[in-house]
Parts: structure tokens; sequence; C-alpha cells
């Protein structure tokens, strides 16, 4: 049985209480560490390391996320070194952050790491930098897992104005700028809390603009409570009253009679590697969706080689990207009938191009970036979908026209299932978000253009 340890992090969050009851309940931990009043994050980061810990695995929570289901079967079964919780967030949707599973020796890595006070990913985000240097220090990646939880619903006024100032400070690059804009698109006028989020997007920006110093916005997060009481006594707010057990369990009821996230309602990007299936996915991210692009882990290797098409990863994301799926568009049409297929295009002898290439640095055989079970996805792939292993321009070609016309064949009378996009057309976001039915923020300008998995991997 595996030792589990849960430390708690809480600055008096309005579901503190409640929200560590339940932690306890569906982890049942082996040993708590609460984490209380600790300010800024990055001096609590600096406590929760320095704790010796005995468990094999340390869930990591904070006092805003309230644990709807029992973990401990996940939990025992667990073998990633780090897993990324996807959670139900009131003013983002479903998002992965508040609930963090990670192996021992990738906390004691973070341990070793020694970073710069004025490294600005450190300021915004010091559990997730150290993190990250911790997880390539020792060759892991991060696995994704959606879990019913609930974040942000119940907060303070003062507390949400203060994570929506350090939120427009988190999402001053393109991509993620645009993630924001759009999902407050969606905040009422009617719900204070949405209200409150928006002035404190709007205050931060005016006070701390593009380029400010890594250690004027470490003192600007310091000051984040005085200015937010001083907002709410400005606009003439009343805090809310403590938090009572029945709104969490109506809420619960109310997410309980909403249909099954894991129907048969998914996105599939069906295009051919470099025709944008990367860039594709950034903007369903931006639109709200968590699209898995290219997934190399074991069971996804399992799932091909067995012809399981209802793939695992799909408990947990709302579409799949790239090649992965390219394929096999008839099987998944037939599994999940109300789904969106997505099919990206290029200019032909552009692709070639770009293919050749791409695949120029990516042997199918021995690659040291990569890993085993990787390589075995990567050459199962190319003799699936490219029918070989290394370039062949005249079987590229010839690849590319059928995929095509199979697509067009088989999607000839479903044409509300299908969308031919190309990404570099003007108009890719018009018919991306009318074939989607969602509105197209004013924000939006050019489609995204992501080249790497490494740029891929930053955004999301």
């Amino acid at each position: 049985m595996k030792k589990i340890e849960l430390v708690y992090r809480t600055i008096g969050e309005r579901t503190s209480d409640i929200a560590l009851n339940f932690a306890i309940k569906n982890i049942n931990p082996y040993k708590i560490h609460i984490m209380e009043n600790i300010k800024p994050f990055a001096k609590a980061m600096e406590k929760i390391l320095s704790i010796d810990y005995e468990g094999d695995y340390i869930v990591f929570m904070d006092a805003d996320c309230i644990i709807m289901e029992n973990l401990q079967e996940f939990l025992k079964n667990n073998n990633h070194a780090y897993v990324d919780c996807f959670i139900m967030d009131k003013f983002r949707g479903t998002i992965h952050t508040g609930v963090h599973i990670t192996r021992r020796d990738v906390v004691e890595e973070m341990k070793k790491i020694e970073i710069s006070p004025d490294d600005i990913k450190y300021v915004l985000r010091p559990e997730s930098r150290i993190r990250n240097i911790a997880l390539e220090n020792l060759g892991e990646k991060k696995a994704f897992k959606k879990f019913r939880i609930f974040h942000d619903f119940f907060q303070y006024y003062r507390d949400i104005f203060i994570k929506y100032a350090i939120r427009e400070l988190r999402s001053r690059s393109k991509y993620k700028k645009e993630k924001l804009e759009f999902c407050m698109t969606n905040w009422r006028n009617n719900d204070l809390d949405y209200v409150l989020a928006k002035k404190a997007v709007k205050f931060t920006k005016e006070k701390i603009p593009i380029g400010t110093h890594a250690k004027q916005i470490a003192k600007y997060i310091e000051k984040l409570p005085n200015f937010a009481d001083q907002q709410l006594t400005k606009l003439n707010i009343m805090e809310k009253k403590p938090l009572e057990l029945q709104e969490v369990l109506d809420l619960r009821i109310a997410y309980n009679t909403l249909p099954d996230p894991n129907s048969d309602k998914k996105i599939f990007c069906i295009g051919l590697s470099r025709t944008g299936t990367k860039s594709l996915t950034v903007a369903l991210y931006i639109l709200g969706y968590n699209i898995i692009h290219y997934p190399s882990d074991e069971q996804t290797l399992k799932d091909l080689i067995e012809g399981n098409y209802n793939f695992s990863v799909l408990k947990d994301y709302d579409g799949i990207s790239d090649i992965t799926v390219s394929s096999y568009f008839a099987q998944l049409h037939k599994l999940f009938p109300n789904s969106k297929f997505i099919l990206t295009v290029r200019n032909k002898e552009d692709w070639l191009r770009s293919f050749q290439k791409h695949w120029s640095d990516r042997p199918p055989f021995e690659d040291p970036t990569q890993n085993e079970i990787y390589m075995k996805v990567r050459r199962l792939l190319r003799a699936s979908v490219y029918g070989t292993y290394k370039f062949n321009r005249d079987r590229m070609s010839y690849v590319y026209d059928l995929h095509k016309k199979n697509i067009l064949d088989y999607f000839k009378n479903k044409p509300r299932s299908l969308l031919v996009l190309n990404i570099f057309n003007k108009k890719a976001w018009k018919k991306l978000t009318k074939f989607l039915n969602v509105p197209k923020p004013k924000s939006f300008q050019e489609f995204p253009n992501i080249k790497s998995n490494e740029r891929l991997f930053q955004i999301l």
C-alpha cells in the first residue's frame, strides 16, 4: 500500500475548513502538513520543501479546491512521477490547477534546485517553475487526470480580486492572454464574483505595465491584499459570510444532473503531421477545450496495438490531435457519433517541404531525446499512417491526397461533423468558431502558429 502525504496550503480562504475535511475523507493521507498564512507563495514553497517527507507520493493541494470524489483507488494504482489534476473552475472551465500529485523523488529533486529571485516565472508560479525543472532533470513528464474537484466557486470577494490580479500577470503571453479574454466574455455582470475578477484584471493592467521588472511585480503581489480591501470599500461591497456545507452540497447536486462530460461529444483533429495540428490544439485551448496532442504514453500504445479506439486518455481530455487519430476517423465516428472532426490542410508542396524537414531529425529507431514507449508509438503510427519509416516524396504525396479523399468521402453526407481548415487562411478563426458554435472574441487576430512541441507544452 502506498503512503500518501497531504500538503494543504491555506491563507484563510472561505473554503479552508470544508475543503480540508473533504480532502481527508477522499485522500485518506498517512500524514498531513498544513501550510497556514505563509505569504507570498514563494515563502510557502521554501517551507514546503524543508519538510522531510516519508510517503511514496505527496498531494499538494490549495484550500480553494474541494475534492468531490474518492481518489484513494487512483492513488493506490498511480505510478506517474507527477499528475496535474484537471478540475472544474468557476471562471475558466476545465483547467489543471490546485491539486498536484507528486512522487517523492521529484520533490527531493525540487529541493536541490537553486533559482534566481529575479526569475519572472518563479515570481509568478514558484511551485510550477521548480517542479518543471525537477521533472526535466529526472527525464520525467507530466501526466494529466480529470477529477470532480470544484475550484473557486465559493471564495471571498477579497481573494477573488487577488487571484485575478495575479491571473492577469500570468496571462501576458499571447495565447494565455487570448484564453483569459475569451473566458471573460462568458462572465455574467450579475455575479459579483465575475465583476470583482474583471476589476482586478483591469486594475493590474493599469498598475503594472508590460515589461515591469520581476522585483516590482513581487512587491505588487505582496501589496495585493491591501489593494483588494481598498477596492471592496470603494465599490461598497460587503464581504461574504462564512461558507456553509449546504452550499457545497447544492453545487454537487447541480453538477451531478449535468450530462456526462465523458460522453460521445469529442473533438478529433485528424490532419496529418505538419498541417497545423499543434496550432489547432492551441486554438481549441483558447476556446476552452483540453485537447491532447499526439499522446505517447504506455496506455495509448496499448490501445493502438489492440485496436481500442475508445482511447483511455479520452476519459480526461476533450479530444485528440495529430496522427494518433488521423487514420481512425471512421472508427472514432462510430464510437463518438456526436463528435466534431477537423481536417487541417495546407498547400501540398509547402507541406512536403515542411514534412521532409520534420522527419529529417526524427529517426525511427534510435533517438536519444525520447524514451522507448515514445519510439514504439512513433514507429507504429508511421507505419499505419504513412506506410514507411523514412521520408519518400512520392509516397507522402500519395498519402496526403488519399487521406484527404478518404475523409471527404466518408463525411460527404455528414457535413456538420467535419470542418476542413487551413490555419493559414485569414478566415480560419471565423470558420473554427462557427463550426463549434462558440463566439469569436474581438481580440483574436491571427490564428496560432505553433511549430514545436516545446512551444506547445509551454502554452498548455
